[in-house]
């Protein structure tokens, strides 16, 4: 009897000590929170299925653990340098330099989302339309999904007419008022911003944006790296930063890693260590290196 008690007191003392680095074994290390890919009407031919989305988008989120299953998906997109043509009817309001479809694109995929553990970022190309009116039409359209997390911004596009190629850089001001309208439609709502240059983002505001780095056409994976750690990492932390890669201009020697995302993702995760931060694959290649099925 004694010595039984004896053999539980010590597989007790065992258990208590190996317990917390067992769990600590298993506990999430990794600065990588969101994971997949972007869908835009023009990246990607034929545009994927529901399920077809939702296989590539695990499959990116299934190679970091911890991370959440995410897409930035375009539903405004430039129609000319001026106008925008978000992918949904209007509401019977005119826009200045707003185009609406004639039938809602998204919300099929939106609610299959939402029963799937798939979270967005609904994003617009904005031309010269006005943005606070645009976060209302998009936000008032589709906030009732629980897939969305966010809106953005590709800066790229912002006012284009007026400064081709580049878009015109955003002011502390005007990021500060996006932000507001948006956390207007819920505070829990994060909105991004993204350009490849970092000089093209807000000065010195930076309350709870993402700033979204999609540079491209470097000589190799190490220049890559290396800007994104030293020049947009280190200009937002500790705001989330996300990184979307995969383009076509830098394929000739990311084909040659035999995971791409995984490998990539997790350099460029080690290399800023301790930031919060995401791994987006662009649709132009994304048959290339996830099963779209």
């Amino acid at each position: 009897m004694k010595k039984s008690y004896l053999l539980l007191i010590v597989a007790a003392l065992c258990f208590s000590i190996l317990l917390p680095r067992e769990l600590f074994s298993q506990a999430k290390d990794t600065n990588i929170k969101y994971a997949g890919a972007r869908s835009s009407n023009y990246g990607i031919k034929p545009f994927p299925s529901k399920e077809e989305w939702k296989s590539a988008l695990y499959s990116m989120h299934e190679k970091f653990e911890g991370s959440i299953p995410t897409a930035i998906w375009i539903v405004g997109v430039m129609r000319g340098s001026e106008n925008m043509y978000l992918e949904f009817p209007s509401d019977g309001k005119e826009v200045k330099n707003v185009i609406f479809a004639e039938e809602d694109k998204h919300e099929p995929y939106l609610k299959y989302f939402d029963e799937n553990g798939i979270k967005v970022f609904l994003q617009v190309e904005s031309a010269n339309a006005d943005m606070l009116e645009v976060i209302d039409l998009v936000l008032n359209r589709y906030k009732h999904h629980p897939c969305v997390i966010g809106f953005g911004v590709d800066v790229e596009w912002y006012r284009v007419k007026d400064n081709p190629e580049t878009g015109m850089k955003i002011s502390d001001e005007v990021a500060e008022q996006w932000e507001k309208k948006v956390k207007e439609h819920n505070p829990d709502y994060k909105i991004f911003l993204k350009h490849w240059d970092y000089l093209w983002m807000p000065p010195k505001y930076r309350g709870d944006i993402v700033f979204v780095d999609d540079s491209q056409m470097l000589e190799s994976f190490d220049a890559m790296v290396a800007e994104f750690k030293n020049t947009w990492a280190a200009n937002f932390f500790p705001n989330t930063v996300i990184f979307q890669i995969g383009y076509k201009a830098d394929k000739p020697w990311w084909q040659n890693f035999q995971d791409p995302p995984k490998y990539m993702g997790e350099k460029i995760a080690e290399a800023i260590k301790g930031h919060e931060c995401g791994i987006i694959w662009v649709d132009f290649t994304l048959k290339d290196v996830v099963p779209v099925k």
